[in-house]
């Protein structure tokens, strides 16, 4: 009862130390298991799919595949049930020669993400292979003379397998002169001997067969048989004799062509010709050995011949006979065992699969990019390889396994300063001095959509005419995206908003791949003196990016506007008027006002009056003001006059080309008496008005000598800015510029008020500078008594 719980208990902690074990080699990513060599197709090695983890659904759809490097297609997997099976025969000596661990080692790949698991599958040894002797005859000849227990040493067989299964015993058939010995030496190698039991007579028998059998030691037992023909010699009755049985040498597998390895010893008790010994190798040895080494016939030294390879042969067994030349001749045996050492002469080989490229740019840190195999042919230190990645990239080899290595994201990608990385990956091994190999890739990055567009400036200013034709370009934006392909692809948009009433829309458009920006309708200073267009500039990526730009688009004004004359109610005469005046009046005297306004801006606004003279007519006694449009007498009037003088004054803009307006005074002269209240009430309005008009002349003067001082300042400032900003077509330069109203005359600048109402887009602003003034530029010049001083004044 007590046992059998203990037996219990034992169980229970061994299936948790399997349940860990295997636990922890999920964790590491590797599955171990085992399969004998020889099984049959479809024979199951394993539930691959559950112990790594995955879902039988996902096989298919992450691409589940297996990798096997050099061992073709032996083992497969189920997609449907997810087990490893044989799918072709598997042959232990033929994968792994007389290796004591014999693996395949499988690479399960799988994507979406990319996942790489190690699976060693163990090839375990059956005895399918029997022991196989070198001949299947072998003719020994021995001498007569021969004493009891004498030796001779045979070949023994050799058995492909491994372990058990390559464990010989051996079996002579029965003979009453000879019986076998078998030694066991420190290389775990037997040595097999015939040994005389009973003295031969070659007259009574001159030739014994035998049989040796030698079995391995599987399950079942396989045997392999050489017939022994003992030819019995005589005469010469002293065999030759070495001083070592067994000689054992060491050499670098990169020894060179004739190096000495052994001068053979060998005495033989005879005299004469019977003592002359002469060496040369078995005749059973392979042909390979005898490509690798030479021995001289009468010396018994022994030298290398051609190139040793360790990672070809590791060691050799020589067998080596001494003969003499007696008659018959006697031999004696000897073996040299023959180690080569390794030597670090074998470069790394690198190997890069499974790449997964394009890497895209917001790849997530751990990613894995590729897979790197290494492998040296060398032993030790000598086969051990590390790798290394070149320095100062993005990137980092992982080590997956023994030899496994996974290049792996380890920081974050920017497309826009690298697009390409050229890795370079070093394999060196541990040799004195080392070796190394080297592999490249390049590794692209993918765009993503992580720059939105970019503009040179936030702001630009243009300048356009006004009354400019439908369709006119006024100015061209361009934005720069770093991205890539359709992430960099833009396209401009208006940024719809209302200016005053109307949509910007029906103002201006941009094209939308060219960034060309037009104006629609004609402009209107006299409307619109600033127009704010913003513009937007989106890339074509998933999601898409943008930015905006600002244009302050400066309506210029051109003289289209005529003057136009105001009614007599105005404060003056204008249009047709009629007056009063008295033939007592004296020179410079104000009879009449001509008053008129025009619409324009600046120059084009400022008026000028001219008195017209009548075809035929003599000499007018009237002048009217250049800039106030004052009708005044040039001299007193006497009886000569006319009684009605009928006067064209020609009212006159400065633009270019000037416009006019023409107004027509009627002046009935009168004796003093007639009127004498009229011209009270003329005089008192003239000097009234000459007064006022005194200090709006001198306003305006001083008015005109800064506004054209600031005009110099403006386009010298104006000029710096330009200099010193990236030029674009239509700009002004990096900031905003006070607003100028110019013309070709000359600049009146707008009050902040004004700009105010400029920038918002409304109708036509009032000035502040002059309050009387309408939604008009009016310009005015008092008609002074001096005419020189209003010529100055002008």
């Amino acid at each position: 009862m007590v046992s059998s719980m203990r037996r219990g208990r034992e169980v229970g902690r061994l299936l948790l130390w399997l349940r860990l074990l295997a636990a922890w080699r999920a964790g590491t990513g590797q599955v171990h298991y085992s399969v004998s060599e020889e099984a049959k197709h479809g024979t199951s090695v394993g539930r691959i799919a559950q112990d790594l983890g995955l879902e039988l659904a996902e096989l298919v759809p992450r691409l589940f595949r297996v990798a096997s490097k050099g061992r073709g297609d032996l083992l497969e997997v189920n997609l449907q049930n997810g087990i490893l099976f044989v799918n072709s025969r598997i042959d232990r000596e033929e994968l792994c020669g007389r290796s004591l661990e014999c693996s395949i080692h499988l690479e399960v790949v799988v994507d979406r993400p990319l996942q790489v698991f190690h699976v060693e599958v163990e090839v375990k040894d059956v005895n399918d292979n029997p022991p196989v002797f070198p001949a299947a005859v072998r003719t020994i000849r021995f001498h007569e003379s021969r004493l009891l227990d004498s030796r001779f040493p045979l070949e023994g067989a050799s058995d492909a397998d491994i372990g058990v299964n390559a464990l010989l015993s051996y079996k002579l058939s029965s003979s009453e002169f000879f019986f076998l010995e078998v030694e066991t030496n420190d290389e775990l190698s037997q040595s097999l001997f015939l040994v005389l039991r009973k003295s031969l007579d070659r007259e009574e028998t001159a030739e014994v067969n035998l049989l040796l059998v030698a079995t391995d030691g599987g399950k079942p037992e396989l045997t392999g048989t050489v017939q022994l023909l003992i030819k019995i010699l005589d005469v010469n009755d002293n065999e030759p004799i070495f001083d070592q049985s067994v000689y054992k040498v060491q050499l670098l597998e990169n020894t060179t062509n004739g190096t000495l390895l052994v001068k053979l010893n060998s005495s033989d008790a005879d005299e004469g010709s019977n003592s002359e010994i002469v060496y040369s190798f078995s005749s059973d040895m392979p042909s390979t050995i005898k490509t690798k080494f030479k021995i001289d016939p009468s010396s018994g030294e022994i030298r290398t011949k051609g190139q040793l390879d360790y990672e070809e042969t590791k060691s050799y067994e020589i067998q080596v006979i001494a003969y003499d030349n007696g008659s018959p001749s006697m031999s004696g045996h000897c073996k040299i065992s023959v180690k080569l050492v390794d030597i670090n002469d074998n470069i790394p080989e690198v190997s890069i699969t499974s790449l997964s490229l394009p890497i895209r740019e917001d790849a997530p840190l751990g990613t894995v990019v590729a897979l790197i195999t290494v492998f040296d042919r060398d032993s030790g230190a000598n086969g051990q390889v590390t790798c290394t990645l070149s320095p100062h990239v993005p990137f980092k080899l992982v080590s997956t396994f023994k030899n496994y290595y996974s290049l792996v994201l380890d920081s974050a990608l920017d497309r826009e300063s690298v697009a390409t990385y050229e890795l370079l990956v070093t394999a060196r091994d541990g040799g004195s001095p080392p070796l190394s190999a080297t592999a490249s890739v390049s590794v692209q990055v993918a765009d993503v959509n992580d720059n939105a567009p970019a503009f040179a400036q936030p702001e630009y200013t243009v300048f356009v005419r006004e009354n400019n034709p439908p369709g006119r370009h006024i100015f061209t934006v361009s934005a720069r995206d770093a991205d890539a392909q359709e992430n960099a692809r833009v396209s401009y948009s208006l940024v719809e908003r209302h200016v005053g009433e109307r949509a910007l829309s029906s103002y201006v458009s941009v094209h939308a791949e060219s960034g060309r920006v037009y104006a629609l309708q004609p402009l209107d200073h006299e409307e619109l003196e600033v127009l704010q267009v913003q513009v937007s500039a989106r890339d074509a990526g998933v999601p898409p990016l943008g930015s905006n730009v600002t244009l302050q688009v400066f309506v210029l004004d051109e003289n289209d506007n005529a003057p136009v004359l105001l009614p007599p109610g105005a404060g003056g005469g204008g249009g047709a008027t009629s007056q009063l005046v008295s033939r007592s009046v004296g020179a410079g005297h104000v009879v009449a006002k001509v008053r008129a306004v025009d619409a324009d801006s600046g120059y084009n606004a400022w008026l000028s009056f001219e008195l017209q003279a009548a075809a035929g007519a003599a000499r007018s006694p009237f002048r009217v003001g250049l800039y106030t449009g004052e009708v005044s007498t040039t001299r007193a009037l006497d009886e000569a006059d006319a009684p009605r003088q009928r006067l064209l004054v020609l009212v006159k803009d400065h633009g270019e080309p000037a416009l006019t307006a023409t107004a027509t005074v009627l002046l009935s002269l009168v004796e003093s008496g007639q009127a004498p209240r009229a011209s009270s009430r003329a005089s008192a309005g003239a000097r009234s008005t000459e007064a006022a008009l005194v200090d709006v002349n001198a306003y305006l003067v001083i008015g005109i000598c800064a506004v054209s001082s600031l005009l110099v300042l403006t386009l010298l400032l104006y000029t710096a800015l330009r200099c010193s900003a990236p030029r674009s077509e239509g700009a002004c330069g990096p900031g905003r510029p006070p607003l100028v109203c110019s013309s070709a005359v000359g600049s009146w600048s707008c009050s902040q008020q004004r700009r105010q109402r400029c920038a918002l887009g409304r109708g036509r602003p009032r000035p502040t500078s002059w309050p009387s003034a309408p939604a008009y530029l009016k310009i005015q010049a008092p008609q002074n008594k001096d005419n020189n001083l209003l010529s100055q004044n002008s």
